[in-house]
């Protein structure tokens, strides 16, 4: 199994938490060797993650994005992440602070499921990796991963309608 295992550390602020919960949402689909040579690069695109700043990026700042060769030119990854800074600000202030809400969900698993369900271009493995890395309780990933093969196994497959499969649908 190659997992490569993000630093773990409470952030200090918000950006630190965006900048956690943005980094599976670059990643996904792309080897995370590519994304750790790049992330300083989509950091400063990207103001540091300060929330405030990146919820206020409109059309212009997705242009300007999308032709940064320091950045993964995703329009839906970029988007995201816009998004994502929108709902953790939205979310902060609704709980009184973004490390109580993740406690308000309840165990590992309604947590991962509120996070898939609140934020965009996030599915089980960003969850658990934004949730490890931000320092809190997770299953070992040994467990988790296990536990995740026997559950796709187990579901039987839906067949296919010939539509290709949509991103996370909006809010």
């Amino acid at each position: 199994m190659d997992y490569h295992a993000p630093p773990r550390h409470k952030p200090a602020d918000l950006a630190g938490y965006l900048e956690a919960l943005s980094r599976p949402v670059f990643q996904a689909g792309i080897s995370w060797r590519v994304i750790d040579a790049k992330w300083s690069g989509i950091r400063e695109a990207f103001a540091g993650f300060t929330p405030a700043v990146v919820a206020n990026y409109g059309p212009d700042d997705v242009d300007r994005l999308l032709g940064d060769p320091q950045v993964v030119r995703s329009k839906a990854k970029i988007e995201a992440t816009i998004d994502n800074a929108q709902t953790l600000i939205e979310l902060d202030a609704e709980h009184g602070g973004f490390d109580r809400y993740l406690r308000s969900r309840g165990g590992f698993p309604e947590t991962v499921a509120d996070l898939k369900r609140q934020f965009r271009f996030i599915g089980d493995s960003g969850a658990y990796r934004f949730l490890w890395s931000v320092g809190e309780p997770t299953p070992p990933y040994e467990e988790w991963f296990a536990d995740r093969q026997a559950q796709s196994q187990a579901k039987p497959r839906k067949a296919s309608k010939g539509r290709p499969r949509s991103s996370k649908s909006e809010k």
